[in-house]
């Protein structure tokens, strides 16, 4: 349930028939691989990326509709980029994405300023859309997912010259209670793995060092192929590109997970000793209500497992406070769990009533102000544990991708440990940094000071 905003580099013309168009990407790291797509599509069409909306004669908004505050922010920044269609040069405004897969035509009439409107299942159709419009062509183009790009689908990496999302699928299959996302997105889809290791390979040359790949249930990768490759077979493929020096993988679910996928987060030098596991609850009503297929004791059992597997291993996990029915009780047995598993890394979401999905419809909804009071209190307890955790830490020598400078001090780098995800989770900070020290390099660091969740170190010169 991630939600985070990020504005991407845009497209450009002028002279000689190029056009300039800007993107706006909202969202998850699924939604920003489409965004990355689509940007490399419009580049191979006359098209040019530029990083101010008052320059485009075209502005896309990729939208996030996941919950209901993203679906505010996505028609608040549709709104704001329609102002630069009314007061600047921008001839074409272009809505893609969740937000439109949901909907569909009824935005028409909430969104007259926007000239199409193009689903999960459409944006590879920009090119040809933006080409071919006229009055009379329909404005919404969102029918059932069924696109899944593969290694031949142009593509820009936004995210940093060093780091890169790989999607490895499309859809869901499961049901949660609480989730739009198999509506949104469609069914399971696996792309193959040589697709993905030659667009592994492509990124690699472009400089990337580490892989996040991601998908709306990773757990699943390969199951609808012939052979069913899965997680395994995939990551030592992987590993075999020779400057890939880190690959992660994010949204697991819980039970299902192969064996295979263990063997190389133990075994595998170049599969980082990191998991995101999203759990969702740990109380057995709750779970049960949520539709999650596992129990209690069935997730303490999966992590045993996990750990039993991969002894230092960082586990990531989000939770959700304020499903319909959880009582103070269920809410306890969360917070007790989270602190005898003292996980790494934990987000905490508030439940949202999502029309359209089967929990907006049952009993006890829970009031905002307990929701909030719930999520206040387990990142409290939370925090606490990751302060303990990165204290432990100081003195330690480990690993760190050198990402960048600081955006607190540009006297400052800052880089992340195997164990920290790019975006969601903290970052060391560099104070102490020696010449020869460039972006994209895994150096050595001491960690040498620890917040709650940042750690300050310095890079080591032998």
């Amino acid at each position: 349930m991630n939600t985070t905003t990020s504005r991407q580099p845009v497209l450009s013309g002028g002279s000689g028939g190029v056009r300039k168009v800007h993107l706006v990407s909202l969202g998850c790291p699924k939604n920003r691989v489409d965004s990355e797509v689509m940007v490399g599509l419009l580049q191979g069409e006359d098209y040019e990326l530029v990083p101010e909306p008052d320059a485009a004669d075209v502005i896309v908004v990729n939208t996030c509709s996941f919950i209901q505050p993203a679906t505010e922010e996505s028609i608040d920044t549709v709104l704001q980029m329609g102002r630069f269609k009314k007061e600047g040069r921008c001839e074409t405004l272009v809505v893609t994405g969740c937000m439109v897969q949901r909907y569909g035509s009824s935005l028409e009439a909430e969104l007259p300023e926007v000239d199409a409107f193009l689903g999960t299942g459409e944006y590879h159709r920009i090119a040809e859309i933006l080409k071919t419009r006229d009055a009379a062509a329909p404005r919404t183009h969102a029918d059932v997912p069924m696109y899944l790009p593969d290694e031949m689908a142009p593509r820009v990496n936004s995210w940093s010259g060093s780091s890169a999302y790989l999607k490895i699928s499309e859809g869901c299959d499961h049901r949660c209670a609480f989730c739009i996302i198999p509506t949104l997105r469609g069914k399971l889809r696996s792309r193959t793995i040589p697709s993905l290791v030659a667009e592994a390979r492509r990124l690699v040359d472009q400089g990337v060092v580490e892989l996040n790949l991601v998908s709306q249930d990773s757990t699943a990768y390969g199951k609808d192929i012939p052979g069913k490759p899965g997680l395994g077979p995939l990551m030592a493929a992987l590993s075999e590109i020779d400057a890939l020096r880190w690959i992660r993988l994010h949204y697991a679910y819980p039970h299902g997970l192969p064996d295979g996928l263990l063997d190389q987060l133990a075994h595998n030098p170049k599969v980082v000793r990191y998991l995101d596991i999203p759990l969702q609850h740990a109380s057995g009503p709750i779970l049960k209500a949520m539709r999650r297929g596992v129990t209690t004791d069935g997730q303490r059992r999966i992590l045993d497992r996990i750990r039993k597997a991969v002894p230092d291993i960082a586990v990531r996990t989000t939770f959700i406070v304020g499903f319909p029915g959880e009582t103070d009780e269920d809410f306890e047995t969360l917070c007790n769990f989270v602190e005898e598993q003292r996980f790494e890394h934990v987000g905490v979401f508030t439940y949202f009533q999502e029309d359209g999905t089967p929990a907006a419809t049952l009993p006890d909804q829970v009031p905002e102000p307990i929701r909030k009071r719930r999520q206040a209190e387990l990142m409290r307890r939370q925090k606490r544990i990751s302060r303990a955790r990165n204290r432990a830490r100081v003195g330690t020598v480990a690993p760190v991708l050198i990402e960048g400078r600081a955006e607190e001090s540009d006297a400052l780098l800052k880089g992340r440990l195997p164990t920290q995800a790019p975006d969601v989770d903290g970052v060391v900070y560099l104070n102490k940094v020696p010449e020869g020290v460039a972006i994209g390099q895994i150096r050595r660091v001491r960690i040498t000071q620890a917040g709650d969740y940042d750690l300050v170190g310095e890079v080591l010169t032998d």
